[in-house]
């Protein structure tokens, strides 16, 4: 198959990861979502905690941001050229699938790429986060709001690009009108 890498970029509730997993599974290809969370911690030597909760926001506001900016850069660009290189290994170790981060634009350059845009209504969205992650104070519609903002914002400080501008996947989904497993079935046909 040509395509050893796929980059799953997603709208928060929009099923990406269930996505990017299944497909995963069903190509026999590397899943890497929290486990690059888990290797951009090692690389950066942050914490894994810190990593998973400010991998995607484009600036940080901490104590060590502020001696780290004062130095030349932020916290946030440390963690992202920690991801950025555990990326970049990733898909010259080949067939793997990468959800998030940057990665489309990361691996840009590559044509072994196929770079995936998973989008859904508000509705499907909210929905969703609630039967997968339960109820929390914040309600639904805002849990997608606070997560798509800073998701829009990260990869638009990171790559210059819009966030879901289908000129930058070769695929963009509405996984609430065809569904989750469809959507699987379609990137497959696709690839």
């Amino acid at each position: 198959m040509k395509y050893k890498v796929i980059t799953i970029t997603r709208e928060f509730g929009s099923g990406g990861r269930t996505i990017g997993r299944e497909l995963a599974d069903k190509l026999g290809y590397k899943f890497y979502d929290y486990e690059l969370v888990k290797k951009a911690a090692e690389e950066s030597g942050m914490a894994e905690e810190y990593v998973k909760d400010h991998g995607e926001d484009a600036n940080g506001r901490s104590l060590l941001s502020f001696m780290w900016n004062n130095a030349g850069g932020s916290i946030s660009d440390l963690l992202y050229i920690a991801q950025r290189k555990v990326i970049n290994q990733l898909a010259d170790e080949g067939n793997c699938v990468i959800v998030g981060r940057c990665a489309d634009y990361i691996l840009k350059d590559r044509d072994d790429v196929f770079n995936v845009f998973i989008y859904a209504d508000e509705d499907f969205k909210e929905k969703r986060i609630v039967e997968k992650y339960g109820e929390r104070p914040d309600s639904p519609k805002k849990r997608v709001e606070d997560k798509d903002k800073r998701r829009i914002a990260y990869y638009k400080y990171y790559t210059g690009r819009k966030w879901g501008d289908a000129k930058n996947y070769q695929l963009s989904i509405n996984s609430g009108e065809v569904g989750v497993d469809k959507v699987v079935l379609t990137i497959l046909n696709l690839l």
